[in-house]
């Protein structure tokens, strides 16, 4: 089983912060997530700096809304670099559908390789306590799966999930399905705002192809070392 892919999670406030760590890190073959505090507060500086290292990125915005509106908003982002794009599952159908068809379609006339589209199952940071203020019925992990079905069905590569739903996803969806685990903490560190953490270890146990790892690293006094050392975790 090959060892999960470490994603760097670039949220960090400022654009000299994340090009230091672009710098610092991007040997390592890593791959490096732009949320929303990036793509909004400097995204052309970020995109030029992961740009200039031929760093891969993911970027992660987690689209969600009428199927045109994505539509539109995938094929804008979509660039060279972009490995890998997230919108909601629960979008709906169509909306996954337009935004997997933006991608492709983009990707092609810019004649570059088409970013996989990975939907949001349920967040890492909402636990089983909070589903019904949602109007969500069952725990996470049977919300989780019917999203999935969702956008499997859809066409999507992928989903964002807990490391605790892997398992099941890959033998119900096939290995070939990929997730993409948030919320991935060394044993020992603070959870912060993550309810489904698990650490590197856990992750690379249950098969997961995206191990995404933000404050352990982005906050150390040594984020080259501790990506080292979590990269030591995945590969086991």
């Amino acid at each position: 089983m090959p060892a999960p892919r470490l994603v760097v999670a670039l949220d960090v406030p400022n654009p000299a912060r994340a090009a230091s760590l672009i710098e610092r890190l991007a040997p390592l073959g890593v791959l490096f997530k732009i949320g929303y505090e990036a793509f909004y507060g400097y995204g052309d500086e970020i995109r030029e700096a992961l740009a200039s290292h031929e760093a891969g990125y993911v970027l992660d915005l987690k689209l969600h809304d009428i199927p045109r509106s994505v539509e539109a908003a995938v094929r804008a982002v979509v660039r060279p670099g972009v490995r890998l794009l997230t919108v909601h599952a629960l979008g709906g159908a169509q909306m996954l559908e337009a935004a997997v068809r933006a991608a492709a379609e983009r990707a092609a006339e810019l004649s570059i390789p088409p970013p996989q589209v990975y939907a949001v199952t349920i967040l890492t940071s909402i636990g089983a306590e909070d589903l019904g203020e949602l109007g969500l019925l069952g725990g996470p992990g049977e919300n989780a799966t019917r999203l999935a079905a969702l956008a499997r069905d859809a066409r999507c590569a992928g989903v964002v999930c807990s490391v605790r739903e892997v398992a099941d996803f890959k033998s119900y969806f096939g290995v070939e399905f990929g997730t993409f685990c948030p919320g991935i903490r060394p044993s020992g560190s603070a959870h912060g705002d993550q309810k489904r953490a698990a650490t590197p270890r856990e992750a690379r146990e249950a098969g997961a192809d995206y191990a995404v790892v933000g404050r352990p690293i982005v906050d150390d006094a040594d984020p080259l070392g501790a990506a080292r050392a979590i990269l030591a975790d995945l590969q086991g």
